[in-house]
């Protein structure tokens, strides 16, 4: 599939610097790039690199100055990194449009089937599924009984959404992830042993979501786990029984979240962070990696790092203190010393 730089400027509002007939059939790294790819600069460190290239055509910034003159064709937009991702995610759609139902595979009389959806091999739905418009299901998926897949989702091979389940339109699943498994709901007994609590609810995901491979969102014990719109999860991430988190949050791998806990919006949390259950965390609150937090958050944009979590900032400060310790300990002895000589002169005068 090859597109011309002339194509490409006029997909982006670009402005064309160059042969406007040139191609490009294929996308690299701008260090690595040769003869009939594309490639793009957004960072200043690889600007160096525009005139050793071999790509074909480049996308750059508008406020690009070049120093001496540049081989390629150049395409300049307001921001090179998002006309480079937009491109991405067309090249993405047209190789990934497949459609058709492949065999072998479970599919039910009772399923909806949207226009232009793509079933691939050994994928089991269960009884009244519904698939909207362009959704895409990969080989290996279950799609439990009462499923509904939005319009433009798309299901990677190995996914398992248990029954009930609701996904919104443009929803991403990757590879492996759970939806909708028991939440983590047991009674301690008087002799020991605990007694499941049966898990009723289900796992709501509105529209634009993706969610990381193997990656597990358990379903409420009542009502529904919720994950709002736009929220991006990334691998390998537990979200427990009964948690809400709120529209544009992203979350980064291994980090885990105990039931019920009610994370705000257009919040920022690290890998592997732990976030004990039943605490709120306020709008655009950001948490390091690693940390740990135990109690809610009340304030807007509060940063914080350590564990127990604490306020940024403090953190820092406290860090710097504790590799410290060992000078300030001996400062403190010499001080201490010092005192006693001069009380000890003061008693003898």
């Amino acid at each position: 599939m090859q597109f011309s730089a002339l194509q490409l400027a006029t997909m982006l509002d670009g402005k064309l610097e160059g042969n406007p007939d040139v191609k490009v059939s294929n996308i690299a790294k701008i260090e690595e790039a040769g003869e009939g790819m594309l490639s793009f600069i957004a960072n200043p460190k690889y600007e160096e690199f525009i005139y050793t290239t071999n790509a074909s055509i480049l996308i750059v910034n508008e406020s690009l100055v070049t120093e001496r003159p540049v081989k390629s064709t150049l395409i300049r937009v307001k921001d090179a990194y998002s006309s480079f991702a937009l491109l991405l995610e067309k090249y993405k759609q047209m190789v990934g449009n497949k459609t058709g139902i492949q065999q072998p595979s479970h599919i039910p009389d009772s399923v909806t089937k949207g226009q232009n959806i793509f079933i691939g091999a050994f994928a089991y739905l269960g009884e009244n599924v519904v698939l909207g418009n362009n959704v895409k299901i990969y080989p290996g998926v279950y799609l439990g009984d009462n499923v509904t897949v939005g319009d433009d989702s798309v299901i990677y091979p190995g996914v398992k959404v248990y029954d009930n389940c609701i996904l919104g339109k443009r929803v991403i699943l990757h590879a492996g992830c759970v939806i909708g498994g028991d939440g983590f709901g047991f009674a301690p007994q008087p002799d020991g042993t605990y007694k499941k609590v049966p898990q009723i609810g289900n796992v709501i995901i509105h529209d634009d979501v993706e969610i990381g491979a193997n990656t597990t969102i358990d379903r409420a014990t009542m009502g529904s786990t919720v994950i709002r719109q736009g929220v991006k999860l990334d691998n390998l991430i537990q979200v427990a029984h009964n948690v809400d988190v709120d529209t544009n949050t992203v979350i980064a791998a291994q980090t885990g979240v105990s039931g019920s806990t009610k994370i705000g919006k257009n919040c920022v949390i690290g890998g592997q962070v732990g976030l004990v259950g039943h605490i709120q965390l306020a709008d655009g609150t950001k948490i390091n990696a690693q940390s740990g937090l135990s109690k809610s958050i009340t304030e807007p944009n509060t940063a914080l790092m350590g564990s127990p979590a604490f306020d940024y900032k403090s953190s820092l400060k406290s860090q710097a203190i504790f590799r410290n310790l060992p000078d300030l300990e001996k400062r403190v002895k010499e001080l201490e010393d010092m005192v006693k000589q001069l009380l000890s002169i003061r008693e003898g005068v």
